[in-house]
């Protein structure tokens, strides 16, 4: 993964040359992550369900390309990034993005209908990061970002099973970084706060939600394009000894309530 260990300044900060995929980038966050990652100079795969919408996003990214399918399909998942490892010759970064979410209360929210949330945001996050550490490992290394979230201040809406994956994805993240480091294999989190995107917009509009932006310690929710830098830092060399940390990226959120 590591160029030179003389890389110094800016260029550090470089994903020249890299082959990230970024699951669930064909709006919100990971879009914004997967068009930043390809800034940087990362050639960045475009993934979602919808293949049509995936390879449109793709054609408006320079140097992205179409990665298609359902996180919770794995044997279509291996099949796409095999494929892509088979074209591109690598696999240097996955970033975790897809997710679920159900706002529903405890009451609200059945066994079966917990069980699916965590069946796609931690189940399947497990699944594809043993497929992509595969191949990185066969390189010598690679990085696994997780998309994770606030848990405290995500908790305060209720939210139950979202906030249970989430946490779960933290704790797998760590257990990860112990047993991949030795190959290599850098594992990290970003934990976001609240970004308004057009998908949340009607959450964000409802009053004890926009209240909650006076108690941030900036004053505003953040934009997606806002949580680009952490996840290009946690792809480059910049962040080269760093493993097994969760980035909270929330304007200081965590710490003001």
């Amino acid at each position: 993964m590591t160029r030179t260990a003389n890389a110094a300044g800016l260029e550090r900060f470089s994903l020249s040359g890299r082959i990230v995929l970024v699951t669930g980038s064909t709006r919100g966050l990971g879009l914004a992550i997967a068009g930043g990652m390809a800034a940087a100079g990362a050639v960045v795969g475009i993934n979602g369900r919808d293949a049509d919408r995936a390879r449109e996003i793709a054609k408006s990214i320079p140097n992205a390309f179409a990665a298609s399918f359902d996180i919770t399909d794995l044997d279509a998942a291996t099949a796409v990034i095999d494929e892509l490892v088979a074209r591109h010759g690598r696999l240097d970064c996955l970033v975790n993005n897809a997710a679920v979410r159900d706002r529903r209360a405890l009451e609200d929210i059945t066994p079966e209908d917990f069980r699916r949330l965590i069946e796609t945001n931690l189940v399947s996050q497990y699944a594809l990061s043993r497929v992509a550490v595969r191949h990185m490992a066969a390189r010598g290394g690679g990085r696994l970002i997780f998309i994770s979230s606030m848990v405290g201040p995500q908790s305060f809406q209720g939210d139950p099973a979202y906030v249970a994956s989430k946490g779960g994805l933290e704790a797998l993240m760590r257990a990860l970084a112990v047993e991949l480091g030795g190959k290599g294999i850098a594992a990290n989190a970003i934990a976001p706060g609240f970004f308004a995107t057009d998908g949340n917009a009607p959450f964000f509009a409802k009053p004890r939600i926009a209240e909650l932006a006076r108690r941030i310690p900036l004053g505003r929710f953040g934009r997606p394009d806002e949580l680009v830098g952490a996840a290009i830092f946690l792809a480059s060399d910049a962040a080269s000894y760093i493993t097994g940390q969760v980035l909270t990226v929330d304007a200081g959120l965590s710490i003001a309530l």
